[in-house]
């Protein structure tokens, strides 16, 4: 019955006027016009010719029904082999869930639920011209331009009205079919289609599944990839809506979520060539580090593609995770076991229903007759034929139709089959629900629910709440999707000859996978990788490969830098260097300069020595405090001088302790004291020399300041500026230790170093030591100023040789200390250089001033006497005798021959007394000749008496004098004369 004016809605005339003219030129409909069409429905001995290719159940209210109950057909025939579990399996499963609907006495009670179930044939096309079965009623049909053979007009078979329709299982079919129902607002659920793009509530508003979306399988199949560790994976899908749609879905997730990358997206042609499948296992090798293929495919892409892996020797190589297209089907991996092992599917989460298979077992060709296509599936399912009108062609063996499902045959219930009970249950509670609406109370259909209101069951069916067959919860959301809940699976080798699919975890908006029960090829449990690169090791960055974020280099953190991150390394602090991984820092070593180093050990030897040769050498003069050469020596600025040695030596000390600013405040003080000590009393010795010798030239007075107080005051006056500058120096910058962590800075930081150190940079030590210096320096120019005195005048020349040495030792100390600043041993080299320059400096001094006269005390005590003293004016009359030696001198080594006494007798030879001017004491002695020869040199610095020699011009004669007969050659001082006598004796 066609809709009245009034009910048709405006906007549909155009589309109905079209689609009836379509539908009247179409060849297949041309049998609708005959008469001979009509039959009596109460004939069941066989389908009419109407329904030849459809199964229609009466009713009172009619759903549709779309089912793959044939493959896709070639050569033009638009159907192929008949499909047992997803055709017939799942078109039963409808019928099934209908006989029980119409049983339940709560459910739709007095109501009868129809059905106009289609054969797809699992092609998008031909289902949609066979769908425009469902629209036939509402379309307003014009057959004035038909006639019978006789001229009658027509008598057209009542269409029947569709509410509902339950189907496709397709993808690309649902989408064709959901373009024309929703042009006459008729509801659809699918059982099976799960392509995101249906979840466009604008272009697809009327239609529903009670399976998840794809988008759902995606990111479930993303979340399975991420588990596995796999980053770099190939796509593969069947072209149409399904395949397309779900590598789409799962390309989108990787791009939004990152850490995947799709090595290839590739697609399996609707009409694939020869050897197109080959070619793709070809382009999966290109990059065969992308083990990992995710395949959205049919069963029978799938099926080619493992036959394709195993024919070019790739068995094992492929890590395949597939979608519910392929679940846990066996046709798939059916002589395709080995290739095929391992491969993770995914499948929303189902249960047997086990009424169905009681029901489908008990299906036979006598009680099944509404089912036209039962009896070819009789024939495929049990290999035989029914009688000569039977469509498999070459079987021997005939039918007896006492067969039976499960016991002469295999039987594993399809997945589908509770998905499409539950649709057929969700559009019956969806009416049940508008009929308690539009008829409370009224058994039956009440003339409100006569012409159903699409629009108004959809609303229906979204608010849907029940617990579908397998007793899972069975909703819609505003999209029409059910929620996603899937079981993955596995195949597995069970043992060398049987594989099966076993569940491994499922997923309910969140992965729960148990890697532990996964196995791999040759029941192998390590997991395989499918990655571009390799991770990087611990201290290494990853480098991006341009375009290709699964894929980097990887760079070591070199230097003192560390891993921060995947993708970076950072600078370590200044004190710190990289760990043994480069992952973290730690806190660089300190280190001092340790007393069993070599760079220790050799300056304290050398300074323990010295301080010991000091000691002994103090103790000596201390012994032999009143003896002449002790006097002689000036025993106050002795003391003086050896302190400053022993400083010298003890300074090395200091310098090797551990730093702490106890100790560095006594470097600070010391390091310098010492030096200025000893040239600050040296200093005070060549002025005096060279003041009385300057003075002697002009006058026979003393010069002031010669006394051993003045002495004394002037020595501790130079010293005392540098202490002066040392407590500046504390004001100033109080002293602490400081760790050094660029002097041992190496390339490699595992060999970096703190040093630990008092706060003394070169520019103090230069400082420091700079004003001991200065004195060094003044001192020797009085040294090279007086180096023409006699050797006997107060050790002028010993102070000479040893400011020369000196100045030689710190000459070479410069270049070696400022040298090395660079050095990675510069703490070393250094403090070893001045800590031995000052030793050898203090050896220098303490050998050439003090040996000697140790030695004579020690060993010619007979030389060690005292002698008569000579008056200041004998001396004068001496020194100036002195230059005037040196102005005749032209003999080597200092020897100078002078008149010394032209008032002496020259023609005899007169014992003469000479006398030691260091001493002012008289000597052993000499014959005195014409001439006197004094030598510069020291030959006797073993000796406190010296012997100056004469020359009569014609024979040199030496004899000893007794000393009771020795008269000196100048006048004795006055007794009474104190202040005069004595001016060397100290």
């Amino acid at each position: 019955m066609a809709l009245s004016e009034p009910q048709r809605p405006p906007f549909l005339l155009a589309a109905c006027h079209f689609l009836f003219h379509f539908l009247a030129t179409c060849s297949w409909l041309l049998p609708l016009a005959s008469p001979q069409r009509i039959t009596d429905p109460a004939i069941g001995t066989a389908p009419n010719q109407e329904y030849a290719h459809s199964i229609r159940l009466e009713g009172d209210i009619i759903l549709g029904g779309l089912f793959p109950v044939h493959s896709r057909g070639g050569g033009g025939v638009p159907c192929g082999e008949l499909k047992k579990e997803k055709g017939i399996h799942r078109l039963e499963a409808m019928m099934f869930a209908i006989d029980l609907i119409n049983k339940d006495t709560e459910l739709l009670p007095n109501i009868t639920l129809g059905a106009r179930i289609l054969d797809t044939c699992s092609r998008d096309t031909y289902a949609l011209e066979q769908s425009l079965t469902f629209v036939q009623a509402l379309i307003e049909k014009d057959g004035s331009d038909v006639r019978c053979a006789n001229g009658d007009p027509p008598i057209f078979a009542k269409p029947d009205k569709i509410v509902g329709v339950i189907g496709a299982a397709a993808s690309s079919v649902s989408i064709m079919v959901a373009n024309i129902l929703r042009l006459f607002k008729i509801p659809q659920i699918s059982y099976a289609s799960t392509a995101p793009e249906l979840s466009d509530n604008t272009r697809y508003d009327f239609f529903s599944r009670v399976v998840p979306p794809d988008s759902y399988q995606a990111q479930a199949m993303m979340d399975i990839v991420t588990a596995m560790g796999w980053n770099y994976v190939s796509t593969l899908a069947s072209e149409g809506n399904y395949g397309e749609s779900g590598v789409e879905a799962f390309v989108q997730i990787s791009r939004e979520t990152g850490g995947v990358c799709i090595a290839q997206s590739l697609k399996i042609p609707r009409e694939p060539k020869p050897g197109e499948f080959d070619k793709i296992i070809m382009r999966l090798l290109e990059t065969s580090n992308a083990r990992a293929v995710i395949m959205f495919a049919n069963e029978d892409d799938i099926r080619r593609i493992l036959d394709a892996a195993k024919h070019n020797n790739q068995t094992g190589h492929f890590l395949w995770v597939g979608s519910d297209s392929w679940g846990s089907k066996i046709s798939p991996v059916i002589g395709q076991e080995r290739v095929a092992e391992g491969a993770v599917t995914i499948l929303p989460k189902r249960a047997s229903v086990d009424a169905f298979d009681r029901y489908f077992r008990s299906r036979s060709l006598s009680n099944n007759r509404r089912n036209v296509w039962f009896a070819e599936f009789w024939e495929e399912n049990f290999g035989c034929k029914l009688g000569m009108h039977g469509k498999r062609p070459g079987s021997p063996k005939k039918c007896t139709g006492l067969e039976k499902v499960g016991r002469d045959s295999s039987y594993e219930q399809e997945g589908k089959v509770q998905f499409v009970m539950d649709a057929v249950y969700a559009m019956a509670h969806a009416l049940h629900r508008m009929h308690r609406e539009l008829c409370y109370g009224y058994p039956g259909l009440c003339p409100k629910m006569t012409n159903i209101d699409g629009k108004e069951l959809l609303s229906h069916i979204r608010a849907v709440n029940f617990n579908g067959s397998a007793g899972t919860p069975v909703v819609f959301n505003e999209n029409g999707d059910a929620p996603g809940r899937y079981d993955i699976f596995q195949y597995q080798s069970t043992n060398r000859s049987t594989r099966e699919y076993r569940v491994i975890g499922t997923w309910t908006n969140k992965l729960h996978l148990n890697v532990e029960a996964m196995q791999w090829r040759a029941g192998d449990p390590s997991l395989p990788a499918s990655v571009c690169s390799v991770p990087c090791r611990m201290g290494e960055r990853k480098k991006i490969v341009k375009g290709v974020p699964c894929c980097w280099h990887c760079e070591r953190c070199e230097g003192y830098h560390f891993q921060a991150s995947e993708f970076s390394c950072e600078l370590c602090p200044y004190e710190q260097r990289p760990d043994a991984n480069r992952t973290g820092c730690q806190n660089i070593p300190i280190i001092k300069l340790e007393w069993h180093s070599p760079w220790a050990v050799i300056p304290v030897f050398i300074s323990m020595l010295g301080i010991i040769t000091t000691t002994f050498v103090v103790v000596t003069f201390v012994r032999y405090n009143e003896t002449p050469i002790v006097r002689a020596s000036g025993r106050e600025m002795s003391y003086v001088l050896l302190t400053g040695i022993f400083l010298c030596y003890a300074i090395t000390f200091l310098m090797i302790a551990a730093p702490d600013v106890g100790v560095c405040s006594f470097r600070r003080i010391f390091l310098g004291l010492g030096m200025c000590f000893s040239y600050a009393a040296l200093l005070t010795k060549t002025n005096r020399i060279h003041r009385i010798f300057e003075q002697g030239k002009k006058s026979v007075s003393a010069p002031r300041f010669i006394s051993p107080a003045s002495q004394l005051v002037i020595t501790f006056s130079l010293i005392s500026v540098q202490l002066l500058g040392v407590f500046v120096w504390f004001a100033v910058d109080p002293p602490h230790t400081f760790v050094d962590y660029g002097e041992q800075r190496t390339q490699d930081p595992a060999a970096a170093r703190g040093v630990l150190k008092c706060d003394i940079s070169d520019l103090s030590l230069i400082c420091s030591l700079g004003y001991s210096i200065l004195l060094m320096v003044t001192c020797t120019v009085y040294a090279i100023k007086t180096r023409g005195v006699p050797e006997t005048f107060n050790e002028a020349k010993p102070i000479g040789f040893t400011m020369y040495t000196t100045c030689i030792i710190w000459l070479a100390f410069i270049p070696i200390f400022f040298g090395t600043a660079q050095s990675a041993e510069r703490m070393y080299i250094q403090t070893t250089t001045l800590t031995i320059s000052l030793s050898l400096s203090a050896s220098v001094s303490l050998g050439m001033l003090y040996m000697p006269k140790v030695y004579v005390i020690i060993f010619h005590p007979e030389q060690n006497i005292p002698k008569r003293k000579r008056s200041f004016k004998a001396i004068v009359t001496a020194a100036t005798m002195s230059g005037k030696l040196q102005k005749g001198g032209d003999r080597p080594n200092g020897e100078v021959k002078t008149e010394l006494c032209e008032s002496m007798e020259t023609n005899t030879s007169l014992t003469k007394t000479t006398y030691d001017l260091r001493t002012e004491a008289p000597q052993r002695p000499v014959e005195v000749e014409n001439r006197f020869n004094l030598k510069a040199n020291a030959r006797s610095a073993q000796t406190s008496s010296m012997a100056m020699d004469t020359w009569d011009g014609r024979r040199a004669v030496r004899n000893v004098t007794p000393a009771s007969q020795r008269s000196p050659p100048f006048p004795a001082a006055p007794r009474h004369s104190p202040h005069r006598s004595g001016v060397f004796s100290r």
